[in-house]
């Protein structure tokens, strides 16, 4: 049996970003943690972990160690061309809600995954 776990962020403004990734990933507020130095987003069907953002002073600095994939197309074997289709039609849903595409990466003629930043410029990926 797999550990409980949470996925914890820092942020800037916790709402915001936990709005951002509430909407990426199909994830609901989690009650009891709405408030303007923290919040909580969770899997509404209870699979995947919960994801808390934690308001603090200094701003990012670097690079991710770790990020998000945003598997678009579900678990594989995919078809790699409706896998694209479906990148491709995520990625300016995300734009939309405050992120910003900085590259696109290939495997030979077939779209891989689209390299991204969130509002507050942590780097995750439309795959």
């Amino acid at each position: 049996m797999a550990t409980f776990w949470t996925l914890g962020c820092d942020a800037d403004d916790p709402q915001r970003i936990a709005a951002f990734w509430a909407l990426a990933l199909g994830y609901v507020t989690e009650p009891g943690f709405d408030e303007p130095d923290n919040a909580s987003i969770v899997d509404p069907d209870g699979r995947g972990p919960a994801i808390g953002f934690l308001k603090v002073p200094e701003g990012k600095s670097s690079k991710n160690r770790m990020h998000i994939d945003v598997r678009v197309a579900g678990p594989g074997p995919w078809d790699m061309v409706e896998r694209a289709r479906l990148i491709r039609q995520r990625v300016p849903e995300l734009v939309a809600a405050g992120a910003t595409v900085i590259r696109e990466e290939w495997y030979g003629d077939v779209l891989g995954h689209v390299v991204m930043q969130d509002p507050e410029g942590n780097e995750f990926c439309v795959a």
